[in-house]
């Protein structure tokens, strides 16, 4: 009887061990399946497009609109003011390659714009193609255990666009970006800030600093708010330019940069060296490869003293 016992305590107990070893050679496999970057909810910013960028570099393509208010009245040297209103259209498609999970090629800026100003005769509604700007950009620091990623980004803006629409003037632009992304869970900050470097002396030298905060309420909300800082370092020289605007003096007269989309190598650029922007807005996500995005920005610097009334941006991310 003993014996018959033992050999049954046995026999259960190999039992058991069997059944604890297969348990654990079936786990394995799902922990590995189940395994995740770290970055499966980064969300990239809307606002400041073709600067601040998203630091995970992350094959994708993607599509804006901006509607861009311009203000009624513009300021010029010896305090003057000049009528302005109306609106800019912008149509872009951004491209960005990923080599690897550090390393990317970059399309930063193109697109067809639509000048449509409310005063003519001073101003003329005119079309045209943006300047063409691309690069590469390289993550220096790529945490995903810790859902962190740094990058450094460098781009060349080529002077391809029509003048008619203030681009294509000047040897180009080097576009010299640091940018950071941090994902807790639902919640996510981003910051860039770089220099525009102009190859020659007839535009303005400038700075930018962005940010952004964002939270995934549910995957069809996840509001943001964002805010930009444009900082003229140098002016340019200050050439009569851009002929079928204003006559060509917007550079001689105004006492503004065009900052993000624009640099009209405006002498004067110094007394009004700063724009700052705030945006408010959300995205969606529509499937785990596309989601949508929108955002309203205005000025927190005098209006007057930039080409910013207000703007709306739309756009979408369609990551593979």
């Amino acid at each position: 009887m003993k014996q018959a016992l033992a050999s049954t305590v046995t026999g259960l107990l190999g039992a058991c061990a069997a059944t604890a070893l297969a348990g654990t050679v079936a786990v394995e496999p799902a922990v590995l399946e189940t395994t995740t970057s770290g970055f499966e909810k980064a969300r990239r910013p809307i606002t400041n497009p073709t600067l601040f960028d998203n630091a995970l570099p992350q094959t994708n393509v993607h599509p804006i609109f901006m509607y861009h208010n311009l203000p009624a009245q513009a300021s010029i040297i010896g305090g003057g003011k000049v009528p302005m209103g109306g609106h800019v259209e912008i149509y872009a498609l951004q491209f960005e390659y990923a080599f690897n999970e550090r390393l990317s090629l970059v399309a930063t800026k193109d697109g067809y714009v639509r000048f449509r100003p409310d005063t003519p005769g001073l101003w003329s509604a005119q079309s045209g193609f943006a300047n063409i700007a691309a690069g590469l950009k390289y993550a220096f620091i790529y945490d995903p255990v810790n859902s962190f990623v740094m990058s450094g980004t460098a781009t060349y803006e080529f002077p391809l666009g029509n003048h008619d629409v203030f681009q294509g003037e000047g040897n180009g632009v080097l576009n010299l970006i640091v940018s950071g992304l941090k994902v807790w869970d639902r919640f996510q900050l981003a910051g860039g800030g770089g220099l525009r470097l102009p190859f020659d002396g007839q535009q303005s030298t400038n700075s930018f600093v962005s940010a952004h905060a964002s939270y995934e309420v549910v995957p069809w909300f996840i509001p943001l708010v964002e805010v930009n800082w444009h900082h003229v370092l140098s002016a340019g020289n200050g050439r009569p330019n851009y002929f079928t605007q204003a006559g060509g003096l917007v550079p001689v007269v105004a006492t503004f940069e065009g900052n993000d989309l624009l640099n009209f190598g405006t002498a004067n650029a110094t007394e009004n060296r700063d724009l700052v922007t705030a945006a408010v807005g959300f995205r969606s996500r529509i499937t785990e490869s596309i989601d949508l995005g929108f955002a309203y920005e205005i000025p927190l610097t005098d209006e007057e003293n930039g080409i910013i009334d207000d703007r709306f941006t739309v756009d979408l991310v369609w990551r593979f």
